[in-house]
């Protein structure tokens, strides 16, 4: 159900793009407005994005496999950094260039009632796409029940990256709409490749902040500290371990955690039968508590010797 709605959300999001793209390159090579063109430029850039994001979430859903053992969870933030660079060069390229272009060759602007026409419009179909992203984004916090801002951290990078570019989208639009209207009202042609300039610096913020994010999850992030302090607490609690003296955790999906555990065994039986049945009984815990774990090692350290245990939840599926 949360991939059926991850996919719904793109989706109406690239068609809204797609739509709004036409409409603003056509009211901008009529009006000639070098904003409009930079958002005609930030729209198209958008839509080539949420391709990209489609087959991230695509291809993500891979099963595992034997070069592959943890799956392909991480190909979305691949693929979302390849959108966070089109927004770069795209977006912000081609907005910076224009509006650099307009203040030092400027043209009059014409057809205003068909650019705040297009400028309303997109505004309507940018804030629905735009809603329906940070419906879900709330919806998973509370069933999480976490922070939304906590949240959004770690949240489905795809989701994300759309409820991002909309809300640059929403901000470029009443720039271009600001940018149009002063130089209109002033008659300094200026204003309006000034706001194509400021729309560009907006996409710059939106991309570092998506390619940051998504760089943080491709190199191997761990759990927020308090997730890791709770998991740690339950693992801690069960009969039979006195301890848990190392946890390593990783996200490897929104939805996919890998967690290893090296534990101290309180020594009343560390027989292999008790072992296989404490890790089976902490695999039962643990999964039941945070059901994004996955993949769950112990490492038990009795006082006698170490033997190692593996629990990999997946495998019983």
């Amino acid at each position: 159900m949360a991939e059926e709605e991850s996919d719904a959300t793109v989706l109406i999001a690239g068609t809204a793009n797609l739509a709004i793209a036409i409409a603003k390159i056509v009211a901008g090579l009529l009006s000639g407005s070098t904003a409009l063109l930079a958002e005609a430029a930030h729209s198209v850039a958008d839509t080539l994005n949420q391709v990209f994001l489609l087959a991230a979430l695509h291809r993500s859903r891979k099963p595992a496999d034997a070069r592959h053992p943890f799956g392909y969870g991480m190909e979305r933030y691949f693929w979302s950094l390849l959108a966070a660079v089109g927004i770069l060069v795209l977006g912000a390229g081609f907005s910076i260039t224009e509006g650099l272009r307009s203040i030092f060759a400027p043209s009059p602007i014409a057809a205003l009632a068909v650019i705040y026409l297009v400028l309303g419009i997109s505004f309507l179909f940018e804030g629905s796409s735009w809603l329906r992203a940070v419906f879900q984004l709330r919806r998973e916090a509370r069933e999480a029940d976490v922070p939304f801002l906590k949240h959004l951290r770690s949240a489905e990078p795809a989701v994300k990256t759309v409820a991002f570019e909309d809300s640059a989208a929403l901000i470029g639009l009443l720039i271009a709409a600001a940018g149009v209207t002063l130089s209109v009202v002033t008659g300094e042609h200026i204003w309006d490749g000034a706001a194509s300039i400021a729309i560009g610096l907006l996409l710059i913020v939106v991309a570092f902040t998506l390619g940051r994010d998504n760089k943080t999850m491709l190199i191997g992030r761990a759990l927020p500290a308090d997730t890791q302090r709770e998991l740690r607490e339950l693992i801690a609690s069960t009969p039979g371990i006195d301890e848990v003296l190392e946890l390593l955790t990783l996200q490897l999906a929104p939805d996919q955690v890998l967690v290893v555990a090296t534990v101290d065994l309180d020594d009343s039986d560390t027989t292999g039968a008790a072992v296989e049945q404490l890790a089976e009984k902490v695999d039962v815990r643990v999964r039941e508590a945070f059901p994004m774990v996955r993949h769950l090692y112990l490492d038990p350290t009795p006082a006698e010797g170490r033997v190692s245990a593996g629990r990999d939840p997946s495998s019983r599926r």
